[in-house]
């Protein structure tokens, strides 16, 4: 290596040390531990919202199946107490006959009874009355009472269900709220470490072209320098020269050298052809349907959900005008429509079509709940037990999903 070159290479060199600034790099580590871990806080938080779900689910089917237990003991209290009615009036008929042959304590016993059961107590009723009505109202009796006591009974599981059920929506709120939370916390920790890393990386930008500028000052410095150098030796070697040609001249000696200048081309290709950068194109990557499906079902399901209007609600519910819950109202609406679709809130959240854009007619999905979607934001729905079938603004909170079944 000539001298020039060692100059070069010991110039840039030191120009690569004296120039590469120092940067504090960001911590980038530290910033996506701390992301890693809220990420693992949000899994844990969507999978208890997840059991919450599960368990809001579970509960309505039981709150459907306690409703028609209820409604099936009201129907076997009804019939009871209608039998019960019937075989009194047939025992008034037997006494009357017997009072008309002669026989005044049976009935004087019937119309001075506070009721049935005090009647039956009477000490002289198994001489009035045949051993066979007396079995036959005492019977009666029994069932009626058995039928109210589970009525009852039914009544207070539903009311445990329906505050257990209400808790279980109130821990969904929560966790909810708090998936929210954390996954701004998340947004934000990618935000962080994503300007960390643009920053990181503008920064060793910054290193490179600095070291770069300082090795180009460099390497002209020592281009230079060299420069000068060469300069100085040239001259003085044109001295002597001159000096050799004097004398050989005054002797008469002449000295033939051959040409030494040669002549250099070089051919750069300034329109060399760079790697094309284009890429190719790329579609949207979401196909939409432009199936709107049956209008004509949608207007009979809504006009159907406008029929329920102001129906109570109660649990297990099918029948407009008597009672509906939020699953019977749904599918009620779809069987004037002639479609058929499942009971619960849960299964019609997971059956059907999924749309983006509702249009009346689709079905309104939360946990635990749906309702009829009938356009400019609202639903109509049967909300919770002491309420109506009702029209209400379609709930901001819980993210709700919609499904088409026409």
């Amino acid at each position: 290596m000539n001298k020039f070159g060692k100059r070069l290479v010991v110039a840039l060199m030191a120009a690569s040390m004296l120039a590469t600034p120092v940067y504090a790099a960001p911590n980038t580590d530290e910033i996506q531990a701390e992301k890693e871990q809220k990420e693992k806080e949000v899994q844990s938080v969507q999978a208890q919202l997840q059991t919450m779900v599960s368990k809001i689910s579970e509960t309505e089917e039981k709150l459907i199946t306690k409703g028609e237990e209820i409604q099936k003991a009201k129907e076997d209290l009804a019939e009871a107490e209608k039998k019960q009615e019937q075989q009194y009036e047939s025992m008034k008929v037997r006494i009357k006959y017997m009072y008309e042959q002669g026989d005044t304590k049976a009935l004087e016993d019937l119309f001075t009874s506070n009721s049935i059961a005090d009647f039956l107590n009477q000490a002289d009723y198994i001489e009035t009355v045949h051993n066979y009505d007396r079995e036959k109202l005492e019977e009666y009796v029994e069932t009626k009472e058995q039928i109210a006591s589970l009525k009852e009974s039914l009544e207070k599981d539903l009311e445990k269900l329906e505050k257990m059920q209400a808790s279980f929506e109130s821990q969904k709120e929560a966790l909810s709220e708090t998936l929210t939370q954390k996954q701004a916390e998340v947004a934000n920790l990618d935000q962080e470490l994503q300007a960390a890393i643009a920053q990181a990386a503008a920064e060793e930008e910054a290193r490179r072209k600095a070291a770069e500028e300082a090795q180009r000052k460099a390497a002209e410095e020592a281009a230079s320098k060299e420069s000068a150098s060469n300069s100085n030796t040239t001259s003085g070697q044109g001295s002597t020269s001159g000096n050799q040609t004097s004398g050989n001249t005054a002797s008469g000696n002449t000295t033939n050298r051959p040409s030494g200048g040669g002549t250099s081309n070089t051919n750069k290709n300034d329109t060399a052809e760079k790697p094309s950068t284009s890429k190719p194109s790329t579609g949207s990557g979401s196909n939409t349907s432009t199936s709107t499906g049956n209008t004509s079902a949608a207007s009979r399901i809504v006009s159907a959900a406008r029929s329920c209007l102001g129906t109570p609600y109660v649990w297990a519910g099918d029948t407009p005008g008597v009672g509906l819950d939020c699953s019977g109202l749904v599918k009620y609406c779809h069987s004037v429509a002639g479609i058929s679709v499942a009971r619960t809130s849960s299964a019609l959240g997971a059956g059907g079509r999924a749309v983006s854009s509702p249009q009346p007619g689709d079905v309104v999905c939360y946990p635990g709940h749906v309702g009829i979607y009938i356009g400019g934001g609202q639903m109509i729905h049967a909300p919770q037990p002491g309420d109506v079938v009702k029209i209400s603004s379609v709930y901001s909170c819980g993210t709700p999903w919609y499904r088409r079944y026409w």
